[in-house]
């Protein structure tokens, strides 16, 4: 069976943004390697030569994460939230807030990971407070930095 690494981007409501990809490891690795913050400074990093700097996990209901990504020029882009769903290795739920608020709100997301035997689907689903917040979101190039980032998430895979 041919692998299947499209990103699928749908928006199921006016409120919503859908991203599902597979990946061609086990549920368990995919999880650690979305929840470890070592393993998230290797594929989690954005555009092209930036860094995850800062990348702080506190991995339970009520814990919260904070990500800090850095480009060569020195300029940052921030993201805080609050985990308000832990199921390893199925499922998080968390809240979502930029520093610099290039959209107006909050969101939460929500990643489920299914397992296809050693093969895992994951499926971000993302709700905004509003359509204006998800069509700003959708024309960011939102997608192309999600699809980047999985390009280098399925590489690390195959070598773990």
């Amino acid at each position: 069976m041919k692998p299947s690494h499209t990103l699928k981007v749908t928006t199921p409501s006016d409120r919503e943004i859908m991203i599902t990809r597979d990946f061609d490891a086990p549920r368990e690795l995919v999880f650690e390697a979305y929840t470890r913050p070592e393993l998230l400074k290797r594929w989690f990093i954005g555009p092209p030569d930036w860094e995850l700097a800062v990348c702080d996990i506190d991995l339970r209901v009520g814990g919260e994460y904070r990500y800090l990504w850095r480009a060569p020029d020195g300029m940052e882009m921030g993201m805080r939230g609050t985990f308000r769903e832990v199921v390893v290795p199925e499922r998080l739920v968390s809240t979502e807030r930029f520093d610099q608020a290039w959209y107006p709100g909050d969101a939460v997301g929500t990643v489920t990971f299914v397992d296809q035997g050693e093969r895992t689907t994951v499926t971000i689903t993302v709700v905004y407070e509003s359509r204006e917040a998800r069509d700003i979101a959708l024309q960011s190039g939102m997608e192309q930095g999600v699809s980047m980032n999985f390009d280098r998430l399925e590489a690390l895979l195959r070598r773990n």
